[in-house]
């Protein structure tokens, strides 16, 4: 391999060059200027464009999005920062298995499209905890949920985006590393707090253009600086540091080499590092919770027009989702050829002094990739790109844990909250959530062998299994009961805990310095944890669903699968208690404050920065307002664009099947 210029300081200094000093160009900096300004400006023409003055206009965007916002937005919410950092630090460290995460979505977005929203659309809610309580009744599921949902985005998504970003940017341009992270959401929690979902949506849009243009640049240079396909395979292999003993110890030869089947999608189902019965089953089970029944993505979905852009949307999310392992995952394995010092190091040492921590640095390989190879102007663009996918990852989750905030735990504290109130306490929650956020960030930084994208998914695995098992058996198992749900859920939650708690506690260690926590509860791997945690939950759930009294068909009309075409009226399980009056949605309560009173001049600032001043528009008569709900929950389509989308939906299929044969 012919080497770069800079590569031979960069791998053998005794201290690694500072990155940062490579961003100190006018080329750069003005790129970097340029995309703020863009994004700010689509942010603030989305949220002076759009209404967000009720309910439905700032966690729904009206529902009148079409499908290629909605495709975008799928997918900027699903590949944040953490993607670029995480796939490509698990590539840098253990081959191409990983892009089965990936490739995984092709079929579980198709079932999300054509299943689950259709249920939901026609069940009429804003949240899927909303959905849970329409289906069993009762308030413990729904705020159960709410909060299950809450911590999970606070120990994957947001903490781990928030992490991988402020790596990129300390790299990059040399702050430290939590003045980045406070930068960063000082900006993205500035367009979400104030725009509401349309301005999300249409600044992923934004983001996953220049995200892919980015990547698709870096994925060329890189390429062609190992001299192609061929070479990169071949040097991979050989792709190991030099630095592999320190005082009398020598570092295992397997913890330094890359694993003989880097190149194998399917690995062995016992000594494999993702073993394939776990790729295929288990991580369906966990596509299946994160897919078809999270806030973040169905939230998107609920926001279309009809189902036809629905599944338009989802397709293309799905034919987006191939692209993460040919511009992410082979870059990563790329930075470990031509920086192995760095990126392969072992000894604690020499980890320590790359990336600051002893673990390993396999998740500095994209940002690294970033800083050492491209040129002034396009080195500006990646980092425009890694705030890209941290921004519209970390936008959509803020909107969606406001939602749920607000509509299923909030509403329960204040049952006669006004609309206002509502929107002010969703705004104000997002601060909150950042807070929380940002102090479980230094447990991240430590975990999963430094790996972040096995760190996210093993996290997943612990809590996510009992949820999936729930939505599957509302929806296609009518005889599941309120009980059933709740203690299978409870038991699936404990079990799921105890194993998360108890790897915490031992430390998930690395292979220099396995960690000690018991073979019976630490040795099954978190893929196969998955699957038997998931057959406790549907068990449980059947089993004491069996023993309870059954939910009469009506209060189930188009809640499950198959009553999802009935006409009858439904009669809500809570329709008489007090504590379930809906706040009103698509109406604005009007200011206590006489209309003949000026406001002040802050205050009509206040009121337009918020979109709380929106409330001009003419009442709607009884008639209307029901043909309004009517619209908002018919599934119906056009027979040329069901076809259309159908044919759509079973190419996508068929590519996904090939992808996993081609690469097995």
């Amino acid at each position: 391999m012919e080497s770069s210029t800079w590569s031979p300081t960069a791998t053998t200094a005794t201290e690694p060059v500072p990155s940062y000093q490579r961003i100190q160009n006018a080329a750069d900096i003005s790129v970097i200027v340029i995309y703020f300004l863009v994004v700010m400006a689509v942010g603030l023409w989305a949220m002076f464009s759009t209404n967000r003055g009720t309910i439905g206009g700032f966690f729904l965007a009206g529902r009148s999005m079409v499908w290629w916002p909605i495709g975008a937005s799928l997918f900027a919410s699903n590949v944040g920062s953490d993607h670029l950092v995480g796939l490509a630090g698990s590539g840098a460290a253990s081959g191409i298995a990983i892009g089965g995460f990936e490739w995984n979505a092709l079929i579980l977005v198709v079932v999300l499209g054509w299943v689950f929203v259709p249920i939901y659309i026609k069940a009429g809610v804003v949240t899927m905890p909303e959905y849970l309580r329409k289906r069993f009744g009762g308030k413990r599921i729904q705020i159960y949920i709410s909060i299950l949902s809450l911590l999970l985005y606070i120990f994957t998504k947001i903490s781990a985006d928030i992490f991988s970003g402020a790596i990129f940017i300390n790299m990059a341009l040399g702050l430290d590393i939590y003045l980045a992270i406070f930068v960063l959401l000082a900006i993205t929690a500035l367009y979400t707090i104030t725009g509401g979902l349309a301005a999300v949506i249409y600044t992923d849009t934004l983001q996953t253009g220049i995200m892919l243009v980015g990547s698709i640049i870096l994925t060329g240079f890189a390429f062609n600086e190992v001299g192609g396909y061929e070479a990169f395979m071949e040097k991979y292999m050989k792709a190991i540091p030099t630095v592999i003993s320190y005082g009398n110890v020598t570092v295992k030869e397997e913890c330094y080499t890359p694993r003989p089947d880097s190149f194998h999608l399917f690995r062995d189902p016992i000594t494999g590092d993702l073993p394939w019965p776990g790729l295929i089953f288990g991580l369906t089970i966990l596509a299946l919770w994160y897919w078809c029944t999270d806030q973040v993505i169905v939230q998107r979905c609920l926001s279309a027009k009809n189902m036809s852009h629905v599944k338009a949307g989802c397709i293309l999310c799905g034919y987006m989702k191939l692209l993460p392992m040919f511009l992410m995952i082979m870059p990563g394995m790329i930075s470990r050829i031509l920086y192995p010092e760095r990126i392969a190091c072992v000894v604690p040492s020499e980890c320590n002094k790359y990336c600051g921590t002893s673990v390993g640095c396999s998740n500095i390989a994209f940002p690294t990739l970033v800083v050492e190879l491209m040129p002034n102007g396009l080195r500006g663009l990646m980092l425009s790109v890694m705030m890209a996918s941290l921004m519209g990852s970390l936008t959509s989750i803020f909107n969606s844990a406001s939602t749920l905030f607000t509509m299923d735990i909030y509403t329960k504290i204040r049952k006669r909250a006004s609309e206002r109130e509502l929107l002010i306490v969703g705004r104000l929650f997002i601060l909150v959530l950042i807070a929380i956020s940002v102090a479980w960030v230094p447990i991240v930084q430590s975990a999963q062998s430094g790996q972040l994208f096995d760190y996210i998914q093993s996290i997943t695995s612990y809590l996510g299994p009992p949820i999936a098992a729930l939505f599957l058996l509302a929806i296609f198992c009518k005889r599941v009961t309120e009980p059933g749900a709740f203690w299978g859920l409870i038991l699936g939650f404990l079990v799921g805990i105890s194993r998360m708690i108890t790897e915490f506690a031992y430390g998930t260690g690395s292979c220099m310095e396995p960690s000690n926590c018991p073979t019976i509860i630490c040795g099954v791997h978190y893929l196969y944890f998955a699957i038997i945690l998931f057959a406790i939950s549907l068990i449980a759930i059947l089993a004491i669903s069996f023993l309870t009294k059954p939910i009469p068909d009506v209060h189930l009309y188009r809640l499950c699968w198959s009553l999802r075409n009935s006409k009858e009226e439904r009669i809500d399980l809570d329709a008489d208690d007090e504590d379930f009056r809906e706040p009103p949605r698509e109406t604005i309560e009007i200011d206590a404050e006489s209309p003949a009173q000026k406001k002040g001049c802050f205050r009509r600032i206040y009121d337009l920065f918020c979109g709380l001043d929106q409330e001009k528009g003419p009442k709607l008569t009884k008639e209307e307002e029901e043909a309004l709900k009517m619209k908002l929950t018919d599934t119906s389509e056009k027979p040329l664009w069901r076809m259309v989308t159908n044919i759509n939906g079973i190419i996508l299929l068929t590519v996904a099947v090939f992808c996993h044969a081609y690469f097995a």
